[in-house]
Parts: structure tokens; C-alpha cells; sequence
């Protein structure tokens, strides 16, 4: 047996056990929590979810964004655009640090679940949540932090929930788009799944110019979950 085969046929297999153990879980602790009015405490936070919405709580990564955040990666008094906000959790713990934060998301249950969770944590004076896709709604608006927890995997997405999950183009529209909105020395931080299409993601923003490092990450049973900064090739 070959070295490749090797290590091959074990990553496989604990890929397979990832997602029975993920389905088993979500079958017997969580399916009343999911596409359902809950309440939530993501990353010390009290966050409404609306049927609708992506839940942070069920599936890591918005959590995870959400207590990445700190005043190193989004500095005192800049700012923010959270690009597919959802629940807002994002938006909220940046708002922590930034002097001010624009939401965005092109789910309409969203951008009202983001509202609500604004108001409920007390951030109305510093986040303002805006409908729309990706940079749409800040055409001509630039910031010191761009945000960005997207979907992982390519295809259609068949409800707006699915929206979440998949998209067909976002790698290649966020990379094109991500320099007019980025301030002389801003960055992007983009969470990335390695179940996902993160290679493809990663390669769209070198092919922009732009230079990727890794500047945190957790690893979980058959995936690793990495938060990237991306700055412009020539440090502007």
C-alpha cells in the first residue's frame, strides 16, 4: 500500500464519522433549535434567532468569528463592514472595538434577526444593518475592516436559508470587489472551513492581489476552521 493511499483511506473514514456524528447530534439534540425562534448565548452574548436564519450556535463558525474578534484584529475607533451578518453576532462583538459597523445580509430574515439582536445588546448607536448582497449596499463606502463569514460550499442554494450554506460565485465576486471597499492599510478577515471550498476562496483573493496568512484557527473531528487576513499585495 502506498504512503498516499495510506493516509488517504483514514481521512476519509473520519470524514464519514464527522457527519453521522454531526446528523446524530442535530437528530437528537437540536432540530427544535433549528430554523426556529430560539434564544441563544453566542460568545457570552444573548442573540435571538429567527426562523429563517442561520443559527451560530448549531453550526460553530459565527460563534467561533464572534470570539476570534479583538482589538488586534479590528482596532480601537475603526471601520467594520460585516458582509452576511445573519444573526448580527459578528456585527455586535466587533462593535466591541469599532467605532462604527455596517451588517449586511441579503436574507431578509436576517437583516430583521440582525436588527433585533442590535438593539437587544445595545449596539444601535455604533451597528447599522443594511439589506442587500455582498457590497451592494455600501456602493462608494470604504472601511478599515471588511468581515466575512461566507458560504462554504458551491451550488444554488434553494431557500433563502440555504443561502447560508452555498453559494455558485461569492469567492469570485468578494475577491473582485473587496479593494474598492478597503481602506490605505485595511484588511479582510474571512473565515474559512476546510470541508469547504477554502482553496478556491484563498486563490480568488491572490489572483485580486491580495496576500492571505492564517491568524487563528480551531480544529474540530474532520474539519479545521481557519480565520484569514487578506491586505493588498502592496500594502496600501
Amino acid at each position: 500500500m502506498s504512503t498516499a493511499a495510506t493516509i488517504r483511506a483514514p481521512t476519509a473514514a473520519v470524514h464519514r464519522l464527522w457527519r453521522l456524528a454531526l446528523r446524530l447530534r442535530f437528530l437528537l439534540f437540536q432540530r427544535g433549535r433549528h430554523d426556529a425562534l430560539v434564544l441563544e448565548e453566542v460568545a457570552g452574548r444573548q442573540i435571538v434567532v429567527l426562523p429563517g436564519v442561520f443559527n451560530p450556535k448549531l453550526f460553530w463558525t459565527g460563534e467561533l468569528l464572534a470570539r476570534l474578534l479583538d482589538e488586534r484584529l479590528v482596532p480601537p475607533a475603526s471601520s467594520v463592514l460585516d458582509l452576511g451578518t445573519g444573526t448580527g453576532i459578528g456585527a455586535i462583538a466587533a462593535a466591541q472595538w469599532a467605532r462604527c459597523v455596517v451588517a449586511v445580509d441579503v436574507n431578509p430574515a436576517a437583516e430583521r434577526c440582525a436588527r433585533i439582536n442590535v438593539l437587544l445588546n445595545g449596539c444601535e448607536e455604533r451597528v447599522e444593518v443594511r439589506g442587500g448582497d455582498l457590497f451592494e449596499p455600501v456602493v462608494g463606502e470604504t472601511f478599515d475592516v471588511v468581515v466575512f463569514n461566507p458560504p462554504y460550499y458551491g451550488g444554488s442554494p434553494v431557500t433563502a436559508l440555504d443561502r447560508a450554506f452555498r453559494a455558485s460565485d461569492v469567492p469570485e465576486r468578494f475577491a473582485a470587489s473587496l479593494g474598492r471597499h478597503l481602506n490605505p492599510g485595511g484588511h479582510a478577515l474571512v473565515l474559512l472551513s476546510s470541508r469547504g471550498e477554502s482553496t478556491a476562496f484563498l486563490e480568488c483573493l491572490r489572483e485580486a492581489g491580495f496576500t492571505v496568512d492564517g491568524v487563528a484557527e480551531e480544529r474540530r473531528v474532520g474539519e479545521v476552521l481557519t480565520l484569514y487576513r487578506a491586505r493588498r499585495g502592496d500594502g496600501c
